[in-house]
């Protein structure tokens, strides 16, 4: 009984679940027919017409009313998922404009500080100082990490050489050896096996272990082969210098070096004729920045062993370490002349070469290191550098493009592609790699106010402002940053913080222009000659044959009916852009205003050869060939301007004006 009992609620149960699903789907969709008005497709429609009006979570709920009946349907899926990335979006730029609101009231806010209590001059130094330091630790940083690629990039190359010297030196002493009884070639090879073991130990990290079998191997030495003995204690010096190299930092790896360095002199005593004992001396010594001794060490067993390259590879690297850049090309030549397959000798000369100031035998050394390994990112790199510098931004670009295919992680080749695509003119793919720069280092200043010059580029001004904030508050003592955090003022129409940033810029330096140059075109353009032409003054005493400060002086002036003043300043623009038509029509117009009617002629004449078609100027000539008193030519001005342009705005004055003469 309690079985049926229970069975009749589960079907009651299951019965009201299937009304309320039945209610659903009546309340949603009476009928999947057109004809009714809560029809599923009168609902999608519904939905889309209030996505497009920005109301976001009306649409949604209808489209979760649809999804209630059948969570599978695919085109109310598809449309709720386009709004909710709509709604992100919307979301996101709202932040980014709360963001951006924010940073302008601090920018404001600060440049109000600034005019309350300006920093001294001793104090804009103790900052500037402050970020220099700041920038010169960035780059010390950088090139430290530059070393560091540059150097493991050449480790497998090396390694090779290294592994092959070591062939020769083995087979030499091998031959060597035959000529040996056979009791002494015993004796020898037990000694080698022993070298041999404590290099498998060190190789595994046990010192303890190598130093047992070494320490074996040196009181199995036969006697009076010194030569022989001389072999493997450098070989044995090589191998605790391998396990310096490898822990340069630690307590057992300080050990080690000083277990090489005293090994290597062991060998020297015993057989003063051998060169690898100098080798890994001078090597311990380089490692330990003890350049002089090192540099002394390597000429040794260059002299011992001429045609060895890889000593004079090593022997040039000291000396380029100490910064004797004519000897480190030397003997990175005599490298590249013993081996020409050794990338790294040509990588390192292409360095000797740009530190003497040779930036095309460079290049070529860097080309020859990507012929003989085309995946060398760093000299790929290099590369991109000297194009860059030399005006190629396109080959600059290209090469950190290389670069980058083989390194992609290399922050400062994607940095560098940037400003190459900038130079270059394509400032979508530059926007790219900054973008990517930012994702790895997004509190760079240089790189995000490369960012903002580009999207200034691109007209986007809001972006671009976003940039240049980062950039300024990241260093707030450059003053170009300050300058470009006013150029994206300026593009948005913000003049407050336009005049704030540049104002910045110009206490930073007083002697950089260009802030100068725009904050008396804001005021001018804004309708403060006076102010204009306080700013631009300044300007023009450090550069008096700029185009863009006279030419605003010009204006200035005129707006302020200095006629003589400004026709001089409209003259000197000239100078720098003869065939600009808008100055010479103003530079006519200030004529005229000063009285010159003579000159005003001449200039409107001269305007018009260059554009035939500036139809304000042959009309304004024809006036003015009036004041001067020449009807004839002031009626033959005026008909041509008729015959020119018929549908000239200003038709009805010039025929007014006809019919007078």
């Amino acid at each position: 009984m309690a079985t049926k009992k229970k069975a009749v609620i589960i079907g009651i149960s299951a019965f009201a679940v299937l009304l309320l699903i039945a209610g659903l789907v009546f309340l949603v969709l009476p009928r999947l027919s057109g004809e009714k008005p809560m029809s599923r497709e009168n609902v999608l429609a519904l939905a889309r017409d209030y996505q497009s009006r920005g109301e976001y979570s009306r649409a949604l709920d209808l489209l979760d009313r649809i999804l209630l009946v059948d969570a599978e349907d695919a085109d109310a899926r598809a449309l709720r998922e386009e709004i909710l990335q709509a709604q992100a979006q919307v979301a996101a730029a709202e932040r980014e404009r709360e963001a951006l609101a924010a940073a302008r009231e601090r920018e404001l806010a600060a440049a109000a500080a600034a005019r309350e209590t300006p920093l001294t001059p001793e104090e804009i130094a103790v900052q500037a100082a402050q970020e220099e330091a700041r920038r010169a630790a960035a780059a010390e940083e950088l090139a430290k990490l530059e070393e560091a690629a540059a150097a493991k990039a050449a480790e497998a190359a090396e390694r090779a050489a290294v592994a092959a010297a070591e062939e020769a030196r083995r087979k030499a002493q091998e031959e060597e050896m035959a000529r040996k009884s056979a009791e002494l070639q015993a004796q020898m090879r037990e000694v080698q096996s022993l070298v041999t073991r404590g290099k498998e130990a060190l190789a595994n990290g046990d010192f303890a272990a190598a130093r047992e079998a070494f320490n074996e191997a040196l009181a199995k030495m036969p006697p009076g082969e010194n030569r022989f003995e001389a072999q493997e204690m450098a070989e044995i010096a090589e191998a605790y210098y391998e396990g310096f190299s490898r822990n340069p930092n630690t307590p057992e790896g300080r050990e080690m070096a000083q277990e090489a360095a005293a090994m290597a002199r062991s060998a020297i005593q015993k057989d003063p004729t051998q060169a690898l004992p100098h080798y890994t001396l001078g090597k311990v010594n380089r490692d330990l920045r003890q350049t002089d001794s090192a540099i002394a060490e390597l000429k040794e067993a260059v002299r011992l062993d001429p045609n060895n390259y890889v000593y004079t590879y090593d022997l040039g690297r000291a000396f380029f370490t100490n910064k004797n850049y004519p000897e480190a090309r030397d003997f990175f030549e005599k490298t590249t002349t013993l081996n020409r397959n050794f990338e790294s000798a040509w990588y390192n000369l292409g360095g000797s070469y740009r530190a003497l100031g040779k930036p095309d035998d460079a290049l070529g050394a860097y080309r020859r290191a990507v012929g003989v390994k085309p995946d060398y990112a760093t000299a790929h790199r290099e590369i991109g550098r000297i194009l860059s510098a030399k005006g190629d931004a396109q080959g600059a670009a290209d090469a950190f493009t290389k670069a980058l295919e083989f390194a992609p992680n290399d922050l400062a080749s994607l940095r560098e592609l940037g400003v190459a695509q900038q130079a270059a003119g394509d400032f979508a793919a530059a926007e790219a790699s900054f973008a990517r720069s930012l994702q790895a280092s997004p509190a760079d200043d240089q790189t995000n106010y490369n960012m903002a010059v580009v999207k200034l580029s691109l007209n986007k001004g809001a972006d671009a402002l976003l940039y240049a904030q980062k950039a300024s508050e990241a260093a707030p003592s450059n003053p170009v940053y300050a300058y470009t955090l006013g150029l994206a003022y300026d593009a948005q129409g913000d003049f407050d913080g336009a005049v704030a940033a540049y104002g910045r810029a110009v206490a930073m330096d007083p002697n950089y222009i260009r802030p100068r140059i725009n904050l008396g075109s804001l005021y001018l353009a804004n309708g403060f000659p006076q102010e204009a032409l306080d700013l631009l003054n300044a300007a023009y005493s450090k550069e008096p044959k700029s185009f863009e400060v006279n030419n605003n002086m010009g204006s200035a002036y005129a707006r302020l009916e200095k006629w003589p003043e400004s026709v001089e300043h409209y003259e000197k623009a000239l100078v720098s852009e003869p065939k600009n038509p808008a100055v010479r029509l103003n530079l006519a117009r200030s004529l005229v205003s000063a009285g010159d009617l003579a000159k005003a002629k001449d200039a409107y004449l001269e305007l018009l050869s260059i554009d035939t078609s500036n139809w304000d100027a042959r009309m304004e000539l024809g006036k003015t060939y009036i004041s001067l008193g020449d009807s004839a030519s002031a009626k033959r001005s005026l008909q041509e301007l008729i015959r020119g342009n018929p549908n000239y705005s200003g038709k009805t004055e010039v025929e007014r004006i006809l019919s007078g003469l």
